[in-house]
């Protein structure tokens, strides 16, 4: 008999065109903050550190700032140790953040359907979900921080 294949991921709205799916023992985070605007801060600070932030949708039509309450998320997000930044941040936008249990069975693979900067692309209840390169997306953010600081 065959045990089921289940990972405990997150969800994160990106886009109007882009959802990734996580494992949950990449994210440090999510941090709620006053926003400014309609777009995202380049970088924030967090545990004492500065973090740059990175904002896929930042062309698109999804408000980076909550309506209701003014405020906007980013997520945290661990990197891989003596690669540049140990922490990035990603702004969310849209609905759709959530943290669940995914078996592979609910999941269609959609290889057509993978984005740049991503490994795998799947569909889950209707929606089409990124499983993000995170190193590669780590050397990007390292690479914005250090030009920021520059």
């Amino acid at each position: 008999m065959s045990e089921k294949k289940q990972r405990m991921c997150v969800l994160l709205p990106c886009a109007s065109n882009r959802r990734w799916a996580v494992p949950q023992s990449c994210l440090a985070e999510i941090l709620t903050l006053p926003a400014q605007g309609e777009t995202a801060p380049a970088c924030v600070q967090w545990r004492g550190l500065s973090i740059p932030v990175m904002d896929f949708g930042a062309q698109g039509k999804l408000p980076f700032r909550d309506a209701q309450n003014g405020t906007g998320l980013i997520a945290v997000i661990l990197g891989v140790r003596g690669s540049g930044c140990d922490y990035w941040g990603l702004a969310l936008r849209g609905s759709g953040l959530t943290v669940r249990h995914i078996d592979e069975s609910e999941c269609q693979d959609k290889p057509e359907a993978v984005q740049e900067r991503s490994l795998a692309a799947f569909e889950l209840d209707g929606q089409t979900y990124q499983v993000p390169d995170l190193p590669a997306l780590q050397g990007l953010a390292t690479e914005m921080d250090s030009a920021a600081s520059a």
